[in-house]
């Protein structure tokens, strides 16, 4: 790994080795998303305890502070809605070009292993990677599953982490699933766990970060579950907490308890 390639990602992981992403991306297929209609309004309290944004290149431009800005994942996948026909038909939107212009940390796209469009993807994420290596930037691989939740099990996304890594990606995003550490295991790049919809209870988000961390994750890439809460600044930190302060979930439990009291 050359310096400029380690210089990026030590803009992202941190010194311990670990990260906490913030996504909102979401609009790139979902449009204006429950609480994210104001990207750059939502966030602003979150940054302090995020390591990365990752985002598009639209919002970034618009809604995010040039001065006061964490590193950029630029999403730059994307082609179909939510209510389009299929969300696996994706393609590249934005050019290596484009986040060497918006001094991107590295960039991120979506895989979708098991669709009629596998190949595309697949082939999509090794173009990019073919790219991005020429100007030492990281391509993290997002293991998407479109609206097939039920495909979220440790052999269907081991699969998709290791294919992702044996094209060239740098990090892997992919869900949080029972026996986890058959996916970390199984995968020669760091994964970082996506958050997937929205938990009923705060225990059950910090349950599975927790668990994915112990076995193998070097982070999250969390977002409606933060900034969809009614108390995003309590969760943030709570969530820090568990990926840079090795908390418990009980002990992150009692830090958003304490957060949210504060908020009241």
């Amino acid at each position: 790994m050359d310096w400029g390639m380690k210089n990026r990602m030590a803009q992202i992981i941190k010194s311990d080795g670990k990260c906490f992403f913030l996504p909102i991306d979401h609009g790139y297929f979902l449009g204006p998303t429950s609480r994210l209609e104001r990207p750059g309004e939502t966030i602003k309290p979150l940054l302090s305890y995020a390591d990365a944004l990752f985002v598009t290149r639209g919002v970034l431009r618009n809604s995010i502070d040039p001065m006061k800005s964490k590193p950029v994942i630029l999403r730059v996948s994307g082609g179909t809605s939510v209510i389009g026909s299929n969300l696996a038909n994706e393609e590249l939107t934005t050019s290596v070009e484009e986040a060497i212009r918006l001094n991107a940390m590295a960039v991120g796209m979506s895989i979708f292993v098991g669709t009629e469009y596998e190949k595309q993807t697949l082939t999509n994420l090794g173009r990019l990677v073919d790219e991005c290596e020429k100007y030492a930037i990281p391509v993290m691989a997002v293991t998407a599953v479109g609206k097939e939740l039920e495909k979220r099990d440790a052999r269907y996304l081991a699969l998709c982490s290791r294919i992702a890594a044996e094209l060239g990606a740098r990090v892997v995003k992919t869900y949080w699933c029972e026996d986890f550490d058959k996916v970390t295991q199984s995968c020669p790049v760091p994964i970082v766990i996506a958050g997937g919809p929205k938990c009923k209870t705060e225990l059950e988000v910090f349950n599975f970060v927790h668990d994915g961390i112990t076995k193998g994750a070097i982070g999250v890439n969390l977002g409606r579950n933060v900034w969809q809460h009614k108390y995003p600044v309590a969760m943030m930190k709570a969530l820090h907490a568990v990926i840079h302060k090795k908390a418990t979930p009980k002990e992150a439990e009692q830090i958003f308890r304490d957060m949210k009291s504060r908020a009241k």
